[in-house]
């Protein structure tokens, strides 16, 4: 039985749900168990045949069963393919008998589905199954006592002996590893599309909280310091909610391509999340981290009200810290946007190293001091332009000069995924903004420009910190001299007054009393 009720407290409404596990504030935008749901069920719409899509997806979709995804095991997080849950097909050939541990599974305490990952016997790789729980064997330890997410189910699940009919398998022997990650690249989109609007809905709780805030005789909003916060935030939510928006359309625009080509739903689908990997690694970091940021700068303007579990900014605060680990930790994710980028290299299918040798070539060359061009987003453009080719000498050298020892060097792997990742978002808020000053003017874009601007500047000061780590970390004598006055010379901005812009930002969304952008 739950009941729901509204709750005001100072700064937002929120949602008390009266649930089995503890009374929680729970934001009205976000629900992760649905999230979940989704997640768990994606496997069978996109990998399962007619008979189970029929069977299972109306119940999954109307929300009569609800699902859980059964990955993690206690010593295979990140390296998901070392699980070792096994599967054995019974004498008379009718069932998989499963036997196995999973630990950290949502939704598992009420979940009418399982999507279990198992070894059949001595297979290298999983495989996928579509696991009932009235089918029987299935124990769970006690809910996890967890810092934040407290309305969502988390137990491990045992599998003692768990018979699952053989037709249950979901796709193909073997092939529940590519299951997994390609299941794990749309949840990573996902996941950073639900923290930036979290983070919207925090932002407008930390603006509405100082507007209502009065010390010294004024509202906090109108201090400095306190709209520092608010358009610092607003910059970074800004530009990752425009590379989302990018990606799910390049994501879409893909998939009708591959459809008209003749492609299969399901797999068209598939295979064009697929294409977009090194994209959802990075917005997952991205929204993640942006997310993070925003609670904690809200907790700030909230001040001592930001640390009372009677606030919003408490359980906001507590909520937000898990989007950094699951979908893969953003360590793991900044790891495999290099590795994708490399793998694609070795195909063919993307052209690393000829723009990386041109790179170096211009450095020997004199600087071109040509007429510069003053029309409107020029500037911007140029300065993108160099930070690419601030990422491709240093990526590009690294790989030359490390080559085969490049996987064990991570934290040069995480510098140089750093520097991709704020050029990608970088351009995302260029291009959003160039479209909006394209549709409604440049005056009525004001504000946009500002939080364009605000982040490029954030953007070169990051790039060029990244990009001179791991130079000082591989290169060394002439070479590290070279290539450090070549980042300078491309990790360049004119000077811009930050400050002035960061005011009109905070403004407009100090008298919205919400954000507006």
């Amino acid at each position: 039985m739950e009941t729901t009720e509204k709750k005001t407290i100072k700064g937002g409404e929120f949602l008390i749900k009266e649930t089995a596990y503890q009374d929680v504030f729970i934001p009205e935008e976000f629900d992760e168990e649905q999230q979940m749901i989704a997640q768990s069920t994606l496997p069978i719409l996109y990998y399962g045949n007619e008979e189970q899509k029929a069977k299972y997806i109306p119940k999954l979709g109307s929300g009569e069963w609800k699902a859980a995804y059964c990955l993690t095991e206690p010593n295979s997080g990140s390296d998901a393919n070392s699980g070792k849950t096994k599967a054995v097909l019974s004498a008379d050939g009718k069932h998989y008998i499963i036997n196995g541990q999973k630990m950290w599974i949502t939704n598992g305490g009420f979940a009418d589905i399982f999507i279990v990952f198992a070894k059949i016997d001595d297979d290298k790789n999983l495989t996928a199954f579509i696991v009932e729980k009235d089918f029987g064997g299935i124990t769970m330890n006690p809910e996890e006592h967890k810092m934040g997410i407290k309305g969502s189910s988390t137990r491990q699940v045992f599998f003692n002996d768990c018979e699952v009919p053989v037709e249950n398998m979901l796709s193909d022997r073997e092939n529940g590893f590519k299951i997994a990650v390609n299941i794990l690249n749309i949840g990573r989109i996902k996941l950073s599309a639900a923290a930036i609007g979290a983070s919207k809905a925090t932002l407008s709780t930390a603006i509405n909280y100082s507007n209502e805030r009065s010390q010294f005789g004024r509202s906090i909003s109108k201090y400095g310091a306190i709209r520092f916060k608010i358009a610092e935030m607003a910059s970074k939510l800004y530009a990752v909610d425009a590379a989302n928006y990018r990606a799910g359309q390049n994501i879409d625009d893909t998939y009708d391509q591959l459809v008209a080509g003749g492609m299969e739903s399901g797999k068209a689908r598939l295979k064009s999340v697929e294409q977009f990997a090194v994209e959802c690694a990075i917005l997952k970091v991205w929204g993640s981290e942006a997310l993070d940021y925003t609670v904690d700068e809200g907790v700030q303007i909230y001040g001592g009200m930001g640390f009372s579990a009677d606030a919003p900014m408490d359980r906001a605060y507590r909520d937000a810290r898990i989007n950094r680990i699951f979908e893969g930790t953003n360590e793991i994710n900044r790891l495999l946007t290099v590795d994708m980028m490399l793998k694609r290299a070795m195909k063919g299918e993307l052209d690393l190293m000829g723009p990386a040798t041109a790179v170096a070539a211009e450095l020997m060359s004199i600087p071109d001091f040509g007429e510069e061009d003053t029309t409107l987003f020029a500037a911007e453009k140029k300065v993108l332009a160099n930070l690419k080719k601030a990422t491709l000498m240093v990526a590009g050298a690294a790989v030359q000069k490390l080559m085969m020892t490049l996987s064990k060097e991570q934290e040069i792997l995480m510098n140089i995924a750093d520097m991709a990742g704020y050029v990608y978002v970088l351009e995302s808020a260029l291009l959003r903004t160039e479209k909006l000053v394209s549709l409604r003017g440049e005056e009525a874009s004001a504000g946009q420009l500002d939080l364009l601007r605000i982040y490029m500047v954030e953007a070169v000061d990051s790039v060029a910190k990244a990009g001179k780590e791991a130079l000082w970390a591989f290169a060394d004598g002439d070479e590290q001299r070279m290539m450090l006055v070549g980042l300078r010379r491309f990790t360049k901005v004119e000077p811009f007054n930050v400050k002035d812009a960061r005011q009109r930002v905070a403004q407009q969304l100090i008298e919205a009393n919400k954000y507006i952008f």
